[in-house]
């Protein structure tokens, strides 16, 4: 099985990748927590430390990861606050043990926001403005166009494949989510928002701060999308404190950037579509010694009826929010980030 290597990566492996790529290591390598790839923290012959990140098998192409750094190299150019990829020692920047793509990052101090402050959520805004300016410039082609097609579509697709939902529910799952792909088309049909190069997996796990700087973290989603992607992520909550500091957070972002405000109409869609990826990704992975000691509810009858209702009270929520004088939904409870980031974890 092609997973087999990336399953059984040691840190006695990734120093001997490491040192295969051209650099000398002493015999410190520390895992970090990821769930989709396998990160560490390898320590140089020189006593500096650096990120060796070992890509999952078969998710990205070798083209689709050089266009993430390359996105990367081009932010840290313009003095984004990023993670630069760290070329090797042939000026490339992925290399291969096997068949596992990798490569190497610089290391950031630092730790991630608990949640967002007035200030901080203006701040983000400021530096996703300036992500997106960047992000404008250039296209990626092998990157994932965040369309109902491949990031809702395709997972039902391999869902039916698998069997993967129960029978007793199945029939619902895909009626209601086969209607919410159908709306957002629709939408953004409609609304025809302009796309480009996005982070994709902005939540505050992907950010550090670090003497009053907000860096930005792990472009591994990155997708070719629109803009409210990003701030919806950002700010995922539906209550009144959450609209307002997305008030804020656009108020940063139009200091470097216009946002096109009626997309903002597409975050419950956005939203209905990851909720579909998530369960999808967990089905996917479950082959993965780490997801079923995770997520050990995952699959059962039981897990299942609730996301069908959740999708379900979602797809409401998007034909209400369509209807012109619709009153607006009672205000909820505040969603936390575990609610919407399947590879958050809360701080210790």
């Amino acid at each position: 099985m092609k997973d087999d290597l990336f399953f059984s990566l040691t840190p006695e492996r990734v120093l001997d990748a490491v040192e295969a790529a051209g650099l000398k290591t002493n015999p410190v390598c520390y895992p970090l927590n990821s769930f989709e790839n396998r990160v560490y923290e390898v320590e140089l012959a020189d006593r500096t430390r650096i990120i060796a990140k070992f890509y999952r098998p078969g998710r990205w192409s070798e083209e689709q990861v050089r266009e993430e750094h390359l996105f990367v190299e081009e932010l840290a150019a313009e003095e984004v606050p990023v993670t630069p990829v760290r070329p090797f020692p042939d000026g490339s920047t992925v290399h291969r043990q096997g068949h596992i793509l990798y490569t190497l990052a610089e290391r950031r101090g630092g730790r991630a926001p608990d949640e967002l402050s007035d200030e901080l959520a203006m701040r983000l805004g400021m530096l996703v403005g300036r992500l997106h300016t960047v992000g404008a410039r250039a296209d990626a082609p092998h990157r994932l166009r965040l369309t109902p097609d491949a990031y809702l579509r395709a997972d039902l697709a391999w869902l039916a494949a698998h069997g993967t939902v129960p029978a007793p529910l199945a029939g619902r799952y895909f009626a209601v989510a086969e209607e919410i792909a159908d709306r957002t088309d629709a939408l953004l049909a409609r609304l025809d928002p302009a796309v480009h190069r996005l982070h994709g997996d902005l939540h505050l796990g992907n950010l550090l701060e670090r003497d009053g700087v907000l860096h930005v973290l792990d472009f591994d989603d990155m997708v070719v999308g629109p803009a409210v992607q990003d701030v919806w992520l950002a700010l995922p909550g539906r209550d009144t404190w959450a609209v307002r500091q997305r008030e804020l957070f656009l108020e940063g972002y139009e200091r470097f950037r216009a946002f096109d405000r009626p997309t903002l109409a597409l975050v419950e869609p956005l939203r209905a579509l990851r909720m579909v990826h998530y369960a999808t990704w967990l089905a996917r992975r479950w082959h993965d010694p780490v997801f079923p000691v995770t997520w050990p509810q995952f699959g059962s009858s039981t897990w299942w009826q609730q996301e069908v209702e959740d999708l379900e009270d979602q797809l409401r929520r998007i034909r209400r929010e369509a209807e012109p004088g619709s009153p607006p939904a009672a205000e909820e409870e505040e969603l936390t980030n575990a609610d919407l980031f399947w590879d958050w974890e809360e701080p210790s």
